[in-house]
């Protein structure tokens, strides 16, 4: 069997012709695999979605109880056959719940990575190679001149800044679901105690992410009836990036803004958003971590998705493992 008959990209996504199923799709289908649970992975209007426990109720919170017409719960390395093809979930690193995907059949064995990263991260389980002859990986951060800094120092310069200007308030941008309650856990790990202020569009995740054992500590809503722009003069307010661009922001008492994305690396973005504070902390893997994960693997056949693929790609070539783009359309950064 070749992998193109076990796998294939689709305008919907990737699909399992023996299986009749996709992973991530990006339309309505009768059978989807879902990595994990951000919304540009994980849509509503399916048939059927098997996901881990975590991101399946995740699905709900986001989309309601009624996201799919069924649902099977996908235990963490355990196989299953769906119409003959064998497939398990396994621990990505990504944010809550999020899962490899190992699809194999006549001999062949294929891992589809999802968004994954290398580095701890307190919030969730981390990645765990998984052998395969086809590995499909992400490449949101596939240029060499991604390499993601050490997690405790970014947060170590958000303390420091707050130290620096108690009387401002930090805006961190941060996405909803799994950057923002990293954010927090990291700033606890720290020894940071005090009460952090988040906008409503995290709420239900925080609390969710509460209800499975991670502590984030005391937290209150960002809200003018907890006082006016003086109360929040040396607070820490985490919210949606874009929160920041609307009045929601104007609340607060000459904040410092602040986003927390692998994409402040490159200086000219922070500078477009209009960020004093970049912090560079990550999801996804940056390039080192990219290509050593390829090398866990022991994958003879790579296959590159959603980001920078042609550097990949060479990468891979001229360390004799074959590779291609896939070229994949509807994935954007989410999690970043």
């Amino acid at each position: 069997m070749r992998p193109s008959d076990l796998l294939q990209p689709r305008p919907q996504g990737l699909y399992c012709p023996p299986g009749d199923f996709f992973i991530d799709p990006v339309k309505p289908v009768g059978r989807a695999l879902i990595t994990h649970g951000h919304a540009d992975h994980a849509r509503a209007g399916h048939g059927t979605v098997m996901a881990t426990r975590e991101t399946l109720e995740i699905m709900a919170i986001r989309y309601g109880e009624g996201f799919a017409g069924s649902r099977q719960e996908a235990r963490l390395g355990e196989r299953v056959a769906v119409n003959g093809v064998e497939v398990s979930f396994h621990p990505a690193g990504h944010v809550l719940g999020s899962a490899q995907i190992r699809v194999a059949q006549g001999g062949r064995c294929i891992v589809a990575s999802g968004d994954y990263k290398r580095r701890r991260d307190p919030t969730c389980l981390g990645f765990e190679p998984i052998a395969c002859d086809v590995f499909i990986t992400e490449a949101t951060f596939g240029l060499p001149v991604f390499r993601h800094p050490d997690d405790a120092g970014e947060i170590a310069r958000l303390l420091a800044s707050l130290g620096q200007f108690p009387e401002r308030t930090h805006l961190v941008g941060a996405y909803s679901l799994g950057k923002a309650q990293r954010v927090i856990r990291l700033l606890r790990d720290a020894g940071y105690a005090e009460t952090i202020y988040i906008h409503g569009a995290l709420e239900k995740l925080c609390a969710y992410y509460e209800s499975q054992g991670i502590a984030l500590g005391p937290l209150a809503p960002a809200t003018i009836d907890n006082g006016g722009k003086a109360a929040f003069a040396g607070k820490i307010v985490v919210g949606p990036p874009s929160a920041f661009a609307d009045r929601w922001a104007r609340r607060f008492s000459d904040p410092v803004s602040a986003f927390a994305s692998g994409w402040m690396r490159i200086r000219q973005r922070a500078k477009q958003r209009g960020v004093e504070l970049p912090l560079i902390l990550s999801d996804h893997s940056d390039w080192d971590e990219l290509v050593a994960t390829i090398a866990d693997t022991g994958a003879s056949e790579v296959w590159v998705t959603h980001g920078r693929e042609e550097a990949l790609v060479r990468w891979c070539e001229i360390n004799g493992i074959a590779a291609r783009p896939l070229h994949l359309v509807g994935y954007e950064d989410e999690g970043d």
